[in-house]
């Protein structure tokens, strides 16, 4: 018999451990992600009396797989609309909680005796937060449709790029025992880079793609293809030295933005239970009771900084972007442990030799108490600002309030910078797709060329001038884009003499558009033919020149970026309307869907009452595949409608809450609403001798239903109603209620 992988054995224990915690710690009305640690701590090398995962090798490989689909389930949940709105909000945040707590936690690691790499490293440690365990937390608590939890996912996107950074400051440090601007440069260009070309060349793509498809794939194709576009650009991720991690949330995020997003969320959600609950129960597997002991004092002052230090620096850094006070507090207290990242940052000091050894137990300890206090903390932040909130100086709070409406307030903003903006926007976003062309034609397409041309014994200058103008042709319309695009004449004509000394920027940035578009030029040609620079420069000139004046360049730019930004608003162009920038403050559209067990369901609106009831305005109705625009009164809502609806922040959430109701229990047993099975033998002085199935009225005079007549060797299965009953007839029939036959003789 052949032997079974130990893989399956582990599977076994960690599946059915972590499902019988999970079910009581559902009982007991507690987040779920604290039962899957609990299991990982039942089931690791530290706990005796259990039995234990042998092969952890394979089990890292799946708790980083639940880490991308977890990943992947936030960016499809994530919209690059709503990042650009919070912007601002998730930089300064995470600024702030990065400064303060990397000041904060290197000086506790001074208090604590240690040594000056292992506060370092401490301080960039106790600075990121844990995606997947807020994530977690918020979708344990309901809270992830909240308004809030769009900054908080704001925020943590920010965290996961200076993350990256952090890595590579690390690894400087680590290597020189100095730090290297250049090398931090270098890769904060690169992320910028990778990500906006990822972006672009996505939402033209896939949507794209998708839309060809749509009509020949069902769920479980959509599904694969989701799944395989995730691990694609988790390859590439890793291909250009980034985290996995931000990979399938990249990926998540351009999926998003396509109408399959909520289909694909639906579809791939088994899988992110699962693989995720792996990554927790792995998380819960590194703790290590003699540690606690041992290191007690260092965890417990670490845990309370985390815990309470964390909260505070991430809704000092809210209130300082222009968040409420309310909206602040809740935002930040669900900054209150450390994660992943922390992990990775402490793997990297030990593979240096750079930190202490017992600086990993330690954090992971304090990672794990965290996890435990996370969904308490942010349960905790509504209690905390209605006992605060009145305690605070009224003085404070109108300075809070005036700083908040002046950080709303859009600020004047001249048509200098405005032009400014503009161009240099303008200029980056080409060059970005500029660069990822030319590399695309040195690394791909030119080796392909030499590899055919030298088969076919053609001379290698043919290879390097067909490269050279399938290059140029590709390349011709986005160096149109930065060369010319918004250059309106009649409007710089009256910018330069409305703005005094305007010409001393105007004119240098029209300049660099033209050399950025000459540079490209000369790039291409320099990397297929090795001239003179005089040449080439003089060869660029006139491609631009003959690029400024070609229509069709023109053309391909416009189809191009109108095929771009329909991809980018196909998901939003479901909706009915937008809401106006100026009410986006107070009111927001969501599409909430309708489940069997809400109380809605099945009534009309003017019965659901949805206005005077939640305050809310109901202005379509997703139906099968349907849109009902402005419903009727007495439309009925039916289960599994998704309804369309406007309103502020609470008044969605309590609308929610009664639509989107689940069962307490996935099965209902019904044994006890069977049906009974009877059958009747029809005599010649019987009532029913002779009588039409019709003409018995038999389901409501006797509350039953004729299922089967047996006559002779032969079954009338679901006879018609107007079957005649004969003499030796059998009559199979169904009903709830106990009757004896009697009742049919005596009928």
């Amino acid at each position: 018999m052949e032997s079974l992988s130990p893989l399956f054995m582990d599977l076994a224990v960690i599946l059915i451990t972590a499902g019988v915690i999970t079910v009581i710690f559902k009982w007991l009305k507690q987040p779920l992600v604290l039962g899957y640690i609990l299991a990982g701590f039942f089931i690791g090398p530290y706990f005796k009396w259990f039995p234990a995962v042998t092969d952890t090798a394979n089990l890292h490989l799946w708790s980083d797989i639940g880490i991308v689909f977890l990943m992947f389930a936030l960016g499809l949940e994530f919209s690059i609309k709503k990042l650009k709105k919070v912007g601002t909000t998730g930089a300064v945040t995470a600024l702030t909680e990065l400064a303060l707590m990397f000041l904060i936690g290197s000086s506790v690691g001074r208090l604590l005796g240690f040594q000056s790499m292992d506060c370092i490293f401490l301080g960039c440690m106790l600075s990121i937060s844990s995606t997947s365990i807020i994530i977690k937390s918020l979708d344990d608590l309901k809270l992830k449709q909240q308004k809030f939890a769009s900054t908080v996912t704001a925020v943590l996107v920010v965290e996961d790029l200076i993350a990256v950074l952090l890595l590579v400051v690390l690894s400087t440090i680590s290597v020189s025992r100095s730090f290297n601007g250049g090398a931090l440069a270098f890769s904060m260009l690169k992320l910028v880079f990778s990500l906006v070309v990822w972006f672009v060349f996505g939402i033209y793509l896939i949507p794209t793609f998708l839309r060809w498809m749509r009509k020949y794939m069902s769920e479980e194709t959509l599904c694969i293809v989701a799944v395989g576009l995730c691990f694609g650009m988790v390859v590439m991720a890793s291909a250009a030295g980034f985290s996995t991690a931000l990979g399938a949330f990249m990926m998540g995020a351009i999926l998003a933005e396509t109408i399959e997003a909520d289909t694909i969320h639906r579809v791939i959600k088994p899988l992110k239970d699962l693989f995720g609950a792996v990554f927790f129960v792995s998380v819960g597997m590194l703790v290590n009771p003699e540690v606690l002991v041992k290191y007690w004092l260092p965890i417990l002052v670490i845990a309370l900084t985390v815990v309470i230090f964390k909260s505070l620096s991430a809704t000092s850094g809210l209130l300082l972007s222009g968040r409420p006070i309310k909206s602040a507090m809740q935002c930040g207290f669900c900054f209150c442990q450390i994660g992943e990242f922390s992990f990775i940052i402490a793997g990297l000091g030990l593979s240096f030799g750079v930190i202490n050894e017992n600086l990993y137990p330690i954090i992971v300890s304090v990672s794990i108490i965290t996890t435990f206090a996370t969904p308490y903390m942010i349960k905790a932040a509504a209690p905390a600002y209605d006992l605060i909130e009145p305690k605070l100086p009224e003085r404070f709070k109108s300075a809070l309030v005036r700083y908040s409406q002046s950080a709303k307030s859009p600020s004047h903003e001249v048509s200098i910078k405005l032009f400014l903006r503009r161009q240099l926007s303008s200029v980056l976003l080409h060059g970005a797709i500029l660069t990822a062309l030319y590399l695309l034609s040195s690394y791909l397409l030119l080796p392909t060329l030499d590899r055919w041309f030298a088969d076919l014994q053609i001379p290698h200058i043919w290879s390097r001038i067909t490269g050279l103008v399938v290059s140029l042709v590709v390349a011709s319309p986005f160096l149109w884009a930065v060369a010319v695009k918004n250059v309106n004449r009649k409007r710089l004509s009256q910018l330069l003499s409305t703005y005094r000394h305007s010409q001393a920027i105007v004119i240098p940035v029209l300049i660099l558009r033209y050399f950025v578009a000459v540079f490209f030029v000369g790039l291409f040609i320099g990397r297929y033919i090795n001239l003179a620079v005089g040449f080439v420069m003089v060869l660029a000139v006139i491609t631009v020149v003959i690029v400024l004046f070609s229509r069709k360049a023109t053309d391909f730019y416009q189809h191009i970026e109108e095929r771009f930004i329909s991809n980018f608003n196909q998901r939003q162009a479901q909706q009915s309307f937008q809401i106006p920038e100026s009410l986006e403050a107070g009111f927001s559209m969501e599409r909430i869907p309708v489940t069997p067990y809400s109380p809605i369901a099945g009534h009309t609106l003017r019965e659901a009452a949805l206005r005077q009831t939640y305050g809310v305005s109901v202005v379509s109705i997703e139906r099968a595949g349907q849109v009902i625009d402005l419903p009727a009164a007495d439309t009925i809502v039916l289960p599994s409608d998704r309804l369309s609806v406007i309103g502020s922040e609470e008044q969605l959430a309590r609308l929610r809450a009664d639509a989107e109701v689940e069962p307490d229990m996935i099965v209902h047993d019904h044994s006890d609403h069977e049906m009974n099975t009877y059958r009747y033998h029809v005599v010649a002085d019987g009532p029913l001798m002779g009588t039409a199935l019709r003409d018995t009225d038999f389901q409501h005079r006797y509350n039953a239903m004729v299922i089967a007549i047996e006559r002779g060797d032969d079954y009338i299965l679901s006879p018609p109603a107007s079957t005649v009953f004969a003499e030796g007839d059998t009559v199979w029939f169904v009903s709830p209620d106990k009757i004896t036959l009697r009742r049919f003789v005596e009928s």
